[in-house]
C-alpha cells in the first residue's frame, strides 16, 4: 500500500535542486520547498485522499473504476451526453494508470540501484544491468503469485519506514533550524521570490505525493481503518522526518542536493540501505503490477477489455491474480524506459504528468459521487472539491512542460489504452445490436420454430450469449441445419454489474418458457470472475436438474468485417475485429470444458 509514496524520498527532494528543472538550493529556497511537500502530504494524501476520497468506497473497493461505477447515474437519467462524459472521464483515468504502471517500477528500482555510485563510483556501469536484473526477476516471478513475496512485503516496509525516520531525525538533529518549513509561510515566500521558475519546481514536489492514488485502489484489500493507521502513525511520520533531515543536510552542505537521500546516511550504512532501498522498491513496483492485474480483471468485466487470461494465484485469496499479458507488456515497457532514460533523474522528469491527470480525475469524479450519491449540498461539496482540484491542475500545469522531456510516454500509452478501451466498449455495443437485428424473439421461436424440429434428443444444451433477448443465434443454426433440439435447453447470458460483489442469492434470474427451455441470466460483480459449469449447478435450486459434466455448451464465434455502415471509424472497426480475434477463448474465460463445447460461427458486417 505504502511501497509507492515511501520510496518516494529516494528522488523527489533531489529533482526540485538537481534535476533537469532544479532551482538553487538556497536557505530559504529549502525551507519553501520542504514547505511545499509537508503540506502537499497533508492536504493531498491526509485530507483529499483518506478523509474524502476514501469515502467512495464501491462496497468495499476503491479505484477509479470502482468510483466511476459509482458516479454513474442508477435513476433519472441526465441524459447520454453526461453518462458518456462520466464514462469517458473513468476510463481515460483508468488507461493513464497503466503508463503509472509502467514508470514506478523503472524509476524507483533504478534510483534505488543508483546509490551504488555514491558509495563508490567504481559500479556506475553496472547501474543499469543490475537494476535490469531486479526488474526482470520481478516480474518473473509474478506467476508464483504475491503470497509467498507478500509475506516479507510489511516487516520490509516496516523497516524501511523505522530507516527513513531514523535517518531523518539524525538529519534534523544537526540543523534543528529546518523545522521553520512547517510554516506554510514559507512556501508562499518562496513562490513570491521564485515566481514562474518557483511554480515549475512544483512539478517535482508533486513527486512526493505520487502514490496516493494507489493508496485508493488498494482499499479493497485492507479496509479504511488499516491504511489510515498505517499512514498517520508510521508513513506520514517517517515521510516527514525523511524530507527535513534531506532538508538539514541541503542547509548544511548545499552540494548534497546531488543525492541527500544517500548522503544523509553514514558512511558504513550506504551498501545496507542499497539493499533495503531496492527491496523497498521492489514492493512499490509490486504495488503498481498488482494495481495494472486488478485494473485489467475490472476493464475485462466491466466490458472496456476483450478477455484477457486471468491466473489466480491463491485459493484463499480472490484479489491475487496474475495476468500474463498485461505482465510481460509491463516488463517491456519498463525496461525500454530503463534504457531509454539511463537515469532516475531523466525518468522524474517524465514522471508525474500522467497521475496528475488521473488526481484530477478522481476529484471531479468525487464531486459527482457527494451531489448525486451522498446528497451534498452544492454550497458545501463545491468549495471543498473546487480547493482539491485547483491544488490537482497546480501540479498538472507544473508538470506539462515534463511533455517533451519524457511525459509524452505514459501519455501516449494511456491515450492508446483508451483507444483501445472506447473501441471494445462501443464495438461490443455495435456487434449486440447487429446481432439482435438478427435474431427473433424467444416467444416467436417457441411457437414457430421449435415444433419444426424433427428430434428432441436427450440431454443438456447451454447456448451462451451476451444478449439477454432475443433467440442466440447458435440456437437458430442448430435448428437450422441439424433439425435437433435438446430436451432442456438453457440460454445463458452473464451480466457484470456496476458493483465488486454479487451476493449468492441475487446470482441468478430465471425464467422458463415451456417445453424444456429456460432463460438464466448470471449476475456477477466487476471483481468476481464468471465460472458456467457452477452456473449450471446452481440451477438446480431452480427446478433445473443439471448434471454439468453431461451437459453440451453451444457459443457464437463471430468473424466480423469492417465496413463503411453507421457506427464506428473504418479505422476502429478494424481495431475492434482485431482485438476480437486476439481475445482469450471463451470456453477458457468462462471456465468451460473444453470437450463438452461446440462453436458456431457467424459472419458479421460491422
Amino acid at each position: 500500500v505504502f511501497g509507492d509514496i515511501g520510496t518516494s524520498p529516494l528522488y523527489a527532494l533531489r529533482e526540485c535542486f538537481h534535476g533537469p528543472h532544479g532551482i538553487a538550493p538556497s536557505a530559504m529556497n529549502i525551507l519553501g520547498v520542504l514547505s511545499m511537500i509537508l503540506w502537499s502530504l497533508i492536504v493531498v494524501i491526509s485530507i483529499k485522499y483518506l478523509a474524502v476520497v476514501f469515502r467512495a468506497d464501491n462496497k468495499g473497493e476503491g479505484g477509479i473504476l470502482a468510483l466511476m461505477a459509482l458516479a454513474l447515474p442508477k435513476s433519472n437519467t441526465p441524459g447520454k451526453k453526461t453518462l458518456g462524459v462520466i464514462v469517458a472521464l473513468g476510463i481515460f483515468g483508468s488507461a493513464l494508470l497503466y503508463g503509472d504502471g509502467v514508470i514506478t517500477p523503472a524509476i524507483s528500482v533504478l534510483s534505488a540501484v543508483e546509490g551504488l555510485k555514491v558509495a563508490t563510483p567504481v559500479l556506475e556501469p553496472y547501474i543499469l544491468p543490475i537494476t535490469s536484473m531486479i526488474l526482470i526477476g520481478l516480474f518473473l516471478f509474478q506467476n508464483h503469485g504475491t503470497a509467498r513475496i507478500g509475506k516479507a512485503f510489511g516487516p520490509v516496509i516496516l523497516i524501511w519506514f523505522v530507516a527513513l525516520g531514523t535517518l531523518g531525525f539524525r538529519g534534523i538533529l544537526h540543523h534543528p533550524g529546518v523545522l521553520a518549513a512547517i510554516n506554510p509561510i514559507h512556501a508562499l515566500i518562496f513562490f513570491q521570490m521564485n515566481e514562474w521558475p518557483g511554480f515549475i519546481v512544483l512539478g517535482s514536489v508533486f513527486l512526493a505525493v505520487t502514490g496516493g492514488e494507489a493508496l485508493y485502489a488498494d482499499l479493497g484489500h485492507f479496509g479504511k481503518k488499516p491504511i489510515q493507521l498505517g499512514w498517520f502513525c508510521i508513513a506520514l511520520p517517517a515521510l516527514v522526518l525523511q524530507y527535513f533531515g534531506q532538508g538539514a543536510l541541503l542547509l548544511q552542505n548545499p552540494e548534497a542536493a546531488q543525492n541527500p537521500f544517500y548522503m544523509l546516511a553514514p558512511e558504513w550504512a550506504l551498501y545496507p540501505l542499497v539493499g533495503l532501498a531496492a527491496s523497498a522498491t521492489v514492493i512499490a513496483s509490486q504495488a503498481v503490477i498488482t494495481g495494472a492485474y486488478s485494473l485489467s480483471q475490472q476493464a475485462v468485466q466491466l466490458g472496456y477489455l476483450p478477455r484477457l487470461e486471468v491466473k489466480h494465484t491463491s485459493a484463499k485469496e480472490i484479489g491475487q491474480i496474475y495476468v500474463p499479458l498485461i505482465n510481460w507488456l509491463l516488463l517491456l515497457g519498463t525496461l525500454y524506459l530503463v534504457f531509454e532514460f539511463q537515469s532516475s533523474s531523466r525518468l522524474a522528469a517524465a514522471y508525474g504528468i500522467a497521475v496528475t491527470a488521473t488526481m484530477a480525475i478522481t476529484t471531479l469524479l468525487t464531486y459527482i459521487v457527494m451531489r448525486r450519491l451522498w446528497r451534498w449540498k452544492r454550497r458545501f461539496a463545491m468549495p471543498i472539491m473546487a480547493f482539491f482540484l485547483m491544488i490537482d491542475l497546480a501540479f498538472f500545469g507544473a508538470n506539462s512542460i515534463k511533455v517533451l522531456d519524457g511525459g509524452w510516454f505514459p501519455l501516449a500509452l494511456g491515450l492508446a489504452i483508451f483507444v483501445m478501451m472506447t473501441t471494445w466498449k462501443e464495438g461490443r455495443s455495435i456487434l449486440a445490436d447487429r446481432l439482435v437485428a438478427r435474431s427473433i424473439p424467444l416467444e416467436r421461436f417457441m411457437q414457430d420454430l421449435l415444433p419444426q424440429a424433427s428430434t428432441r434428443i436427450p440431454g443438456v444444451a447451454v447456448f451462451l450469449t451476451a444478449v439477454p433477448k432475443g433467440t442466440p443465434s447458435a440456437l437458430l443454426h442448430n435448428l437450422t441445419h441439424n433439425q435437433i433440439v435438446h430436451q432442456t435447453v438453457v440460454i445463458l447470458t452473464i451480466q457484470t454489474e456496476d458493483f465488486p460483489h454479487v451476493e449468492p442469492a441475487e446470482r441468478l434470474a430465471v425464467s422458463n418458457y415451456g417445453q424444456g427451455v429456460h432463460r438464466v441470466v448470471a449476475h456477477y460483480g466487476f471483481m468476481e470472475a464468471p465460472n458456467v459449469p457452477a452456473i449450471i449447478a446452481k440451477c438446480a435450486e431452480y427446478g433445473i436438474p443439471i448434471e454439468t459434466s453431461k451437459a453440451t455448451f453451444f457459443l457464437g464465434r463471430e468473424t466480423l468485417i469492417a465496413t463503411k455502415k453507421p457506427g464506428m471509424a473504418l479505422w476502429r472497426e478494424r481495431l475492434f475485429a482485431l482485438m476480437t480475434r486476439n481475445a482469450q477463448r471463451a470456453t477458457d474465460y468462462f471456465q468451460i470444458p473444453a470437450d463438452q463445447a461446440i462453436e458456431i460461427g457467424a459472419v458479421v458486417e460491422m
